[in-house]
C-alpha cells in the first residue's frame, strides 16, 4: 500500500484553524464535527513529520512550523481556485462557487439569489461572515468571492452591484416627532440610536451617516438587525435598517421612514480576485437583478407604512 499524501482537504482545514483560532469554530467553518477535523490536522502533522499546531486550553496556535506550512497552503488554494475560475469561465455560471456574504445582507438577499441561480448548474456554498474574515478569504483562495459593502481595499477587485439606502425604524409616537422637518439623519443624532455589535461594518457606517464618533450611551448592541427592530418595537430606540432588510424585519410596532434626499446609503458590491473570468460579471448581474427585485419590495412596504404613521 503506497504512503498517503496530503490532500486539499487537509490544507482547507488548516486554513479554517487558522483563521477561527479553535478547533471547534473551524469544524463549524467548514461543517465537519471537531473530532474529524482533529483528526485531519493530526494526520497532516504525521505526513509532514512536524507539529503545527500547539493545543492550548483555550483555542490552538500554530507553531513555526505551522504558519510556514499555512502560507504554502494559502497558496495552493489559491492556486486551485484559479483553476476552478478557468474551468467555468467557458461556460460562465457552473460548477461549484464558494461565496461569502457579510451577515446584514446574506438572509435579504440569498433567496432571491438562488431564485435566479436555479437554472445554472451551479453548487452555490455560503459562508457568512464580517467584511475583514471574507475579503482575506477571497485573497486567499478559500472563498471565490464575496458580498461586502464597498469599499474594498487591497489587491481584490469589485464589482459594484448597486446602492443599498437606509431608512429609520423607530417607535410610532417618535417618528412622528421626528417627521415635523424634512428627516435627515442629522436629526437622529441624539436619539437613543441602537446599532450592531462592534466589527459589523453597518454600525460604523450608521455613525457615520448620523455624523457621530462614537457609540451612542444608550446603545443597546446586538449580533442580528432582527433583535435591533424587535427593541424599536419595544420603543427602546430607534436604528438604521438597509432596505434591502424590509420586507423581512418590517413588523407590528416598527414605523418606517425614508430621508430627505439625498439619501444616505451603502453601496454593494462583489469582491473577487483580479482577473476572475466570466463566470464573476455573470454572478454580480444575478446578484443586481436579486437586489433590485428586493429592493422594489421595499419601497412598496415603506411607503405603505410611511403612509400608515402619518
Amino acid at each position: 500500500m503506497g504512503r498517503m499524501a496530503v490532500t486539499l482537504r487537509h490544507l482547507r482545514y488548516l486554513v479554517a484553524l487558522a483563521e477561527t483560532g479553535g478547533f471547534g469554530a473551524a469544524a463549524r467553518a467548514v461543517h465537519v464535527t471537531q473530532p474529524a477535523l482533529s483528526q485531519q490536522i493530526a494526520e497532516l502533522e504525521r505526513l509532514l513529520g512536524v507539529r503545527l499546531v500547539d493545543r492550548l486550553p483555550r483555542g490552538s496556535r500554530l507553531t513555526r512550523a505551522g504558519e510556514a506550512v499555512l502560507r504554502r497552503a494559502r497558496g495552493v488554494l489559491a492556486g486551485i481556485a484559479d483553476l476552478e475560475a478557468l474551468a467555468r469561465e467557458a461556460d460562465g455560471l457552473s460548477g461549484r462557487i464558494l461565496l461569502g456574504m457579510i451577515p446584514t445582507v446574506a438572509p435579504y438577499l440569498l433567496p432571491d439569489l438562488l431564485e435566479r441561480l436555479a437554472a445554472h448548474p451551479i453548487e452555490l456554498r455560503l459562508r457568512e461572515a464580517q467584511t475583514a474574515d471574507l475579503l482575506q478569504a477571497v485573497e486567499a483562495g478559500a472563498l471565490d468571492a464575496a458580498v461586502v459593502a464597498s469599499p474594498v481595499r487591497g489587491p481584490l477587485a469589485a464589482l459594484p452591484l448597486g446602492e443599498d439606502r437606509f431608512v429609520l425604524a423607530a417607535p410610532p409616537g417618535r417618528l412622528a416627532a421626528l417627521q415635523a422637518e424634512r428627516l435627515r439623519p442629522s436629526a437622529i443624532a441624539g436619539e437613543p440610536l441602537l446599532l450592531l455589535d462592534e466589527g459589523h461594518c453597518l454600525a460604523d457606517q450608521a455613525l457615520e451617516v448620523c455624523g457621530l464618533r462614537s457609540r451612542p450611551p444608550a446603545d443597546l448592541g446586538a449580533s442580528s438587525l432582527g433583535t435591533l427592530c424587535g427593541l424599536v418595537a419595544g420603543g427602546y430606540g430607534l436604528t438604521l435598517l438597509p432596505e434591502i432588510a424590509v420586507p423581512t424585519e418590517a413588523r407590528a410596532g416598527l414605523c418606517l421612514a425614508r430621508f430627505a434626499a439625498p439619501e444616505p446609503a451603502r453601496t454593494l458590491c462583489l469582491a473577487v480576485r483580479d482577473g476572475a473570468g466570466r463566470w464573476a460579471a455573470d454572478l454580480a448581474t444575478r446578484l443586481t437583478e436579486a437586489l433590485e427585485a428586493r429592493r422594489s419590495r421595499a419601497r412598496a412596504q415603506i411607503a405603505e407604512a410611511t403612509s400608515q404613521a402619518v
